[in-house]
Order: structure tokens, then sequence, then C-alpha cells
């Protein structure tokens, strides 16, 4: 499935997931966090597929419930105690922070998977590479290894396994053979650093020269449009969020939540992707 920034500019996907993923750790509110966790989720749908989606969940939820439980052990601060684990007590001030800060990070999380997903070595050196050509090749490379090294990984861990006659009989012995496969991880990955540096100082990469791409991008205007679109609604929620977060406290007791137009806002803002979507899917069924 081709993701729903394909068609345009990269520097439409580039500005909303930035701008998104800044709001994201900016905005310690419960409604906004649950709206940054919700868009996250929706704009991981439609860039990723529902199923890479699903996968996710298997740690994000997890992560949350982590940080929500490990905010009370550490910041024991509050007016509403719940119950008392020893002699530590647990209010529901830290507990709500906690699942802020855990819904947080999981938005975090899938903002920089759908960014990867998005934004490939080839849009990220076609956007960045002639302004900072340093940073975004180690970018492109970091988001291209990442995936490489598991991959490897896992081969290597087969070819292991598959030699029966060297089994671990015990544990120890199947936790030193764990560590010869990252030794040998590693030197792989060295091996290939020293390969791809090379190639690249072959190629003439920072050379001060203006780099071309394989694929010419052309900024439209329906992409100027796009991109300033979403410009003007990241400043508008920057402004937004700072006003509700600075109206909220979660210390020592809670502030009452009411309703207010700028979480609307927010939800447009991150809504984009789905609006793409359905457009696409309506111009392609609209044709038949």
């Amino acid at each position: 499935m081709d993701h729903v920034f394909a068609s345009y500019h990269p520097a439409v996907a580039f500005s909303f997931i930035v701008c998104a993923a800044g709001l994201t750790m900016a905005a310690q509110h419960p409604v906004y966090g649950v709206l940054s966790l919700v868009g996250a989720l929706a704009t991981s749908v439609v860039v990723r597929g529902a199923r890479p989606t699903l996968h996710s969940l298997a740690w994000a939820v997890p992560m949350c419930a982590i940080v929500a439980c490990a905010n009370p052990l550490f910041s024991a601060s509050g007016s509403t105690e719940l119950f008392c684990i020893g002699s530590i007590a647990v209010y529901a001030e830290s507990l709500a922070y906690g699942l802020c800060s855990g819904a947080m990070f999981a938005s975090v999380f899938l903002w920089f998977a759908s960014y990867a997903r998005c934004m490939d070595s080839e849009n990220s050196l076609a956007l960045l590479g002639n302004a900072a050509p340093v940073v975004t090749l180690m970018t492109s490379q970091v988001l291209r290894l990442v995936p490489q090294f598991v991959a490897r990984g896992r081969t290597v861990a087969a070819a292991h396994d598959a030699a029966s006659a060297a089994a671990p009989r015990d544990a120890s012995e199947k936790a030193r053979g764990r560590f010869r496969i990252v030794s040998v991880l590693m030197e792989w990955g060295m091996e290939d650093g020293l390969a791809r540096t090379d190639a690249m100082r072959a190629r003439g990469y920072d050379c001060g020269a203006r780099r071309t791409t394989y694929r010419r991008y052309r900024f439209g205007r329906v992409d100027a449009a796009l991109v300033g679109s979403i410009a003007a609604l990241a400043a508008l929620n920057a402004f937004l969020v700072a006003t509700a977060c600075a109206q909220y406290e979660f210390y020592p007791v809670m502030s009452r939540l009411t309703p207010w137009w700028g979480y609307g806002a927010y939800a447009a803002f991150l809504a984009l992707p789905v609006v793409l979507r359905i457009k696409e899917w309506w111009q392609w069924h609209s044709l038949k």
C-alpha cells in the first residue's frame, strides 16, 4: 500500500509530521494527550497500514501502562490518595500525569514510525540533501540501517540455531550464543560502514557541488497550499497548546476540564492525513 503523502512533495509529509510530533511533545495535557495518540494512530493507519499499526500497539499500550505505573512510585505528589504500596502512597494526580506522559511517548514513537514510512532516504536527500548534507545522510542511513540490522540479526540467529550439533545445553550457553550473534552483527555493521564511506566518497558526496536526485520533485501549487495550511494550523495550535497547558495543573489538585474550541482546532490539524486519504478515495471512485 502506498502512503497518503506519496503524490505530494516530500516537504508536505516532513512539515506535517515534524509539527505534529513537536506539538505532541509540548502538550502535557489530558485532552491533548488523547487527541495526539488518536491522531498518531490514524496517521499510522493511512500511512503504514492497519496491520503494522496493530503491531505497534503491542508495545505502545504496555509502554503507556509502565510509564503510568512508574510515575506514582517516583513522584508521590498530589492530594487524592488512592492506595498505598508499603510506605509509598499512590495519588490520582501522579497516575494521571503518568498516563499523559505514556500517551505522549507512544504518540511520538508512532509519529516517527510514520516519518520513516513517508521520508525514505531518497525523499530526505531530495528535501535536505543540499541544505544539510551530513545530517541528512546520517538520518537517512539510520532509518535504513535499523530495520536492516534487525533483519540481519534474524538471519544470523536462524543460521546459529540451525547448527543442531552446537545447540546450547543450558541458559549460560544460550546467553553466550546470543552475545556471539551481537558480535557478528557489530563486525558486519562496521565492515559495511567502511564500505559505505568509501562508496560515498567515490561518488563525490559533500564535495561542494549541488546534488541532484534520481527523482525530480516539483513543488506545485497544491504542495504550497498544503505546506502553508500546515504551517498556519501548527502556529495556531502552538499558541492554543501553550494557553491550555498554562491554565491546567496536575498538582496539587487536577484542574477541571471544560469544553473548549481549541481542542477542535488541534483535532482538525491532526486529521489532515485522514482527509487526504478520503479525498483520494473519493477521486478514485468518482471516476468509475
